[in-house]
């Protein structure tokens, strides 16, 4: 059971053409030095998030990733249940904080910014 990705690059935009995997999910890293990178085709992700070590993860059968740049993830596979499921592991690690924005989001996801202390 392997997954066929191709990806191809025009600008800043990439598209990405699905053969066999089916579901996908993407994230987005916002925050100076926070960084992403896939290794091992896609087997294992490694995360600098602002803490004194890198963040591993290991991705789960049937669960493909790809980073773009250094801040946007993709998430595929063919069962949408472990693809989401990833996808939401991920996030956890840093969630987007609401004064900020900073954090890992999906592509999609709406984040609303509280307006912190009023100074007098």
């Amino acid at each position: 059971m392997r997954d066929s990705v191709l990806i191809k690059s025009s600008g800043d935009r990439f598209t990405l053409i699905l053969m066999e995997a089916k579901f996908f999910r993407f994230l987005k890293i916002v925050g100076v030095g926070y960084k992403a990178r896939a290794e091992a085709e896609g087997r294992l992700l490694f995360l600098k998030l602002g803490y004194s070590h890198e963040v591993e993860l290991t991705v789960p059968p049937a669960v493909r990733v790809f980073c773009f740049k250094n801040n946007v993830i993709c998430c595929t596979g063919i069962d949408k249940h472990r693809v989401h499921q990833f996808a939401a592991a991920v996030r956890s690690c840093k969630p987007p904080e609401v004064y900020k924005g900073k954090g890992i989001m999906y592509v999609d996801e709406v984040i609303k910014k509280k307006q912190g202390k009023k100074s007098k």
